[in-house]
């Protein structure tokens, strides 16, 4: 009996040593299992956050760019055009507002899709707000405004930074933004996809935004009057709000009334920082009822295999082994997840900043995706709708021609095109590549790429090059033509008066020699106008008092203005200053252009010139405008009317080169020409000319 007892007892000892290197092996394997679960999700979290940083800092870069665009000099329409193109690059921005050191508005801009529905006085009262507080804080930092929450606009927040600072250091003013941030949080979004994960978001004001979990938003109101029901919540409230990083443990009660079901849960937190000081705050709570209850099924057949000793000491052994091996493939396959996720972002943002349009469309035709560049010029509900709707404005022929060209590359599976043809695709007419690229047909989705390129700037860009072509063979058709054909004209013109003068007048061919020598003076009159073309030169200018000026203009068309029955005025203030010019080139400039507006109008028409300093004018420039209330120019002219030899009147009554030496002469004086006409309502022309420097002696006295 007492031998038998033996292999008993060394069986009980052989038990309870392997009971206890079981629940020795399973404490730690709990521990370790438990760190790797928390240093996972730290790791998502870092990685999404990373990406919220990333955008945020892009919002502070276009904020520093657009405070240089406003801190440099130009004009109000000018500063328009540079915020409008930034307001349109950018989806997210709503309404942009700069201000001066003052704090006083200057310059607002609208999202034309949402601006008008958020620019209340409520968002423009925080906007100007945080303008003023930019100001107190140096250039290139961030100032962010509390959410909007009036009027269901949880996700907009106001974001403003200081213009460079002058030459007191102080900013020159501020810039602010209003942008939907709806967007910016959607890589938390996705890490918090797990029906087991919340999320909680603070923003800078340490309150939760509208991406956090309702429940855990409705704690954190909580905290100060029932704290003390969820102790571990608040401290990783205090930690987020301090802009720590790091992991809490929260107790299964606790976890059950914030929502995360009766099980541990692990809370992971960082901060996202904002240029200037500032930062926002993410966490994840993270229930642990699956690793839980998969720690316990492995308890209980573990404890199975220990009462079966051998065979199941064996089983379990095995079981380890594979368990070991679904946790690398589990840890693969999460890998392999991230990184496909991390490789379609990049190439999302690939596609949204390459300059082309990009659709794509589905096995049966519909319109599964679109980069940046279309989707700002689709309609916002084309996404899942056939092609067609992408496209509203075009005429039908038009779209009947895109649905064949992917047809056809569909059908022969390699790629058709439409290159360089003028087509109306979105409202207007323009220059468009169409490129229709066949997929392999894997997934349904994405079955056809339809590539759309404007080239609108690359017609601008030749048009320009065409000019400056035109321009250099006036100057050697010029010096051409005045030596070869001037001096045989002067010989010509000398024997057909003599001619005249041996026939007398009342000579039967006395007209027509008459004639000839009228012809001749015309021909001359055109020569110079080119040899003067050709030679026009950078000249010395002085200052030139332009109420003088402007009189003897008004003296030297009087005779044309009565002939043919058109009101000529001239407004010009006392006060304006002396303009830097070379006179005659001036009074050459004002005397064309105010011939063409009289041309350009009827017995009893109004030509009105006027002279100003443009208020928003910071180059120094004083405007000169000629308005007629003539015949216009028709839209297709407007953009070759300073082309060399380009004329709207009779064969015989212009050359085409009047206005062209007029652009001539004011860009070397550095001005510029601004053309504004319609066709049957009149033409307004309006010549910017530099103010002549004040001298030496006249800077001292003042």
């Amino acid at each position: 009996m007492r031998y038998a007892l033996v292999p008993i007892l060394l069986l009980c000892v052989a038990l309870t040593t392997v009971g206890v290197g079981v629940f020795t092996l399973l404490e730690r394997n709990r521990e370790a299992q438990w760190h790797q679960f928390a240093v996972e999700r730290q790791a998502q979290l870092d990685e999404a956050t990373r990406g919220v940083a990333e955008t945020l800092e892009d919002v502070a870069e276009d904020l520093r760019f657009a405070g240089e665009l406003m801190s440099q000099p130009g004009t109000l329409a000018e500063h328009r055009r540079e915020m409008r193109a930034l307001l349109e690059a950018v989806g997210q921005y709503k309404v942009l507002i700069a201000y001066d050191a003052s704090g006083k508005e200057w310059l607002r801009m609208l999202d034309r899709r949402l601006g008008k529905q958020v620019a209340r006085a409520p968002v423009l009262a925080q906007m100007a707000e945080a303008g003023r507080r930019a100001l107190l804080r140096p250039p290139g930092d961030v100032t962010l405004s509390p959410p909007m929450e009036d009027g269901g606009f949880d996700s907009l927040r106001v974001m403003a930074t200081a213009l460079p600072v002058d030459e007191q250091g102080r900013p020159e003013g501020a810039v602010a933004v209003l942008v939907d941030t709806t967007s910016f949080f959607t890589p938390l979004r996705i890490v918090t996809s797990d029906p087991d994960a919340r999320l909680l978001l603070l923003g800078t004001y340490g309150q939760p935004t509208s991406a956090s979990d309702p429940t855990l938003a409705d704690w954190f109101r909580r905290l100060e009057t029932e704290g003390s029901w969820v102790p571990g919540f608040m401290a990783l409230a205090a930690r987020m709000r301090e802009g720590e990083r790091g992991a809490l443990p929260l107790r299964a009660e606790e976890a059950e009334r914030l929502g995360l079901g009766r099980s541990e849960a692990i809370a992971v937190f960082t901060p996202i920082r904002v240029r200037g000081g500032s930062h926002w705050a993410a966490a994840t709570l993270v229930s642990t009822a699956t690793l839980r209850s998969h720690q316990q099924a492995l308890i209980w057949r573990l404890m199975a295999a220990a009462l079966l000793v051998a065979l199941f000491l064996v089983t379990f052994a095995v079981y380890v082994v594979l368990a070991q091996r679904r946790a690398a493939a589990l840890r693969e396959s999460r890998q392999h997840a991230d990184q496909l996720a991390h490789l379609q972002d990049k190439t999302q943002k690939i596609l949204d900043h390459i300059p082309s349009g990009v659709l794509a469309l589905t096995v049966d035709g519909r319109i599964s995706a679109v980069n940046q560049v279309l989707r700002e010029r689709m309609p916002p509900d084309a996404i899942g709708a056939p092609l067609e709707t992408a496209f509203p404005q075009a005429p039908a022929p038009v779209v009947s021609r895109i649905r064949a060209l992917v047809a056809a590359a569909v059908s022969e599976s390699r790629a058709h095109g439409i290159l360089g043809e003028t087509l109306v695709l979105f409202g207007e007419e323009g220059r468009f590549n169409l490129h229709a690229v066949p997929l392999e047909a894997r997934h349904p989705e994405v079955h056809t790429l339809l590539v759309v390129e404007d080239l609108s700037n690359v017609r601008a860009l030749e048009t320009q090059l065409l000019r400056a072509e035109k321009l250099a063979t006036v100057g050697v058709l010029a010096a051409g033509i005045a030596h070869e054909i001037g001096t045989p004209l002067g010989v010509v013109r000398g024997r057909a008066e003599y001619v005249l003068g041996k026939l007398g007048k009342e000579h039967p061919q006395g007209p027509g020699v008459a004639v000839i020598i009228e012809q001749i003076d015309r021909v001359s009159r055109t020569l110079r106008q080119l040899l003067d073309f050709s030679r026009l030169q950078p000249t010395a200018v002085r200052p030139v008092p332009l109420s003088s000026l402007l009189h003897d203009v008004q003296e030297l068309l009087r005779m044309e203005v009565e002939r043919r029955g058109v009101r000529f005025e001239v407004t010009v203030p006392q006060t304006l200053p002396p303009l830097a010019a070379d006179p005659d080139q001036l009074q050459q400039v004002l005397v064309n252009l105010a011939l063409n507006a009289c041309h350009a109008c009827g017995e009893g028409g109004q030509v009105t010139l006027t002279a100003a300093v443009p208020e928003a004018e910071p180059w120094g420039l004083v405007a000169l405008t000629l308005r007629d209330d003539g015949c216009g120019i028709p839209r297709k002219h407007l953009n070759q009317v300073f082309d060399p030899f380009f004329t709207t009147k009779k064969r015989g009554q212009g050359t085409g080169l009047g206005l062209t030496m007029v652009a001539h002469v004011v860009r070397n004086h550095g001005g510029r020409l601004e053309l504004e006409s319609e066709e049957g309502r009149g033409t307004c022309v309006t010549v910017l000319w530099p103010i002549a420097k004040p001298s030496a002696e006249e800077r001292y006295v003042g």
